[in-house]
């Protein structure tokens, strides 16, 4: 019994100093762990925030695509309206006697200043983009008549259905 006693409490020290340190290995591990947490926590946390950089950077890079598109097309824009115009006045000039459309009866009233092509296209193109609903402009004296008659030929203005004095910009879609 006696051997029996002293090899029990050798395996009982040996239990205990195990135990101790399986304890002690518990603890490291539960603090390892919880280290493990935090760096997970703040990689999740610095992730959130990458997210958050690279959205608004990709959203202030889209505003500044877009600005620069918006900016190319004003300056192309700008670059047609200048060859038209360029086009227009070698092409289509002001009628000749300086520009005025004289009366037959020229004693009662003054002669009208006729306007440039150019500028009845824009006053069309003015008035269909400001009033879609009600795109059509009144024929004024100052529209040379020979003018308004190449706008009506060729497709590029319509006249009114009910009064033949006012014309519309023909609508261009694809």
């Amino acid at each position: 019994l006696q051997n029996v006693k002293i090899d029990l409490e050798r395996l009982l020290s040996t239990l205990r100093s195990k135990n101790t340190q399986l304890e002690e290995d518990l603890k490291r591990e539960q603090q390892w762990h919880e280290e493990q947490e935090q760096v997970v926590e703040a990689l999740n946390r610095t992730e959130e925030e990458s997210k958050a950089k690279v959205a608004q950077l990709s959203k202030k890079s889209v505003f500044t695509e877009l600005q620069n598109q918006t900016l190319k097309v004003k300056i192309y824009k700008e670059e047609l309206l200048n060859a038209l115009n360029e086009f227009l006045g070698e092409h289509f000039p002001i009628p000749e006697s300086g520009g005025k459309a004289e009366m037959k009866n020229s004693s009662e009233e003054p002669a009208t200043e006729l306007i440039k092509l150019n500028d009845i296209l824009e006053i069309l193109t003015n008035k269909l983009m400001n009033t879609p609903h009600e795109p059509y402009v009144t024929i004024s004296k100052s529209f040379w008549p020979p003018y308004i008659e190449l706008l009506l030929r060729f497709g590029i203005a319509l006249r009114h259905p009910e009064d033949p004095n006012r014309i519309r910009l023909q609508h261009f879609h694809i």
